[in-house]
């Protein structure tokens, strides 16, 4: 079971909830867990959904179980960078995700 952080990055897809399920799956960099108690397993989480780039494109709040939470490993593809993130939080441009099957992104063609 992931225990979601501020500045990970997460796919939520239909383990998480059914409302995400299939094309609705998505990346989000989380910026804010809410402590306010849920169910079981479950938590609030508000966080910015990711490009194919790794660009935020849209502020969202999900409800999801925990269980069904996948951490993602963002690398960054400039030379001398090595993978690590700026000190910001966002992720440089020319990110690539991994463990990304089967993920549609905003905008992407199907």
């Amino acid at each position: 079971m992931v225990d979601p952080k501020v500045g990970d990055v997460l796919h939520i897809g239909a383990q998480a909830s059914v409302q995400f399920a299939g094309t609705r799956s998505l990346i989000l960099r989380v910026t804010a867990v809410r402590k306010k108690p849920t169910y079981e397993g479950w938590c609030w989480l508000t966080g910015y959904v990711l490009d194919l780039h790794g660009d935020a494109v849209e502020r969202r709040e999900v409800f999801v179980q925990r269980a069904g939470l996948r951490r993602m490993v963002l690398h960054d593809q400039r030379p001398g960078i090595g993978g690590q993130r700026p000190a910001s939080g966002m992720a440089p441009a020319g990110v690539r995700m991994e463990e990304n099957r089967g993920v549609r992104y905003p905008g992407q063609a199907r």
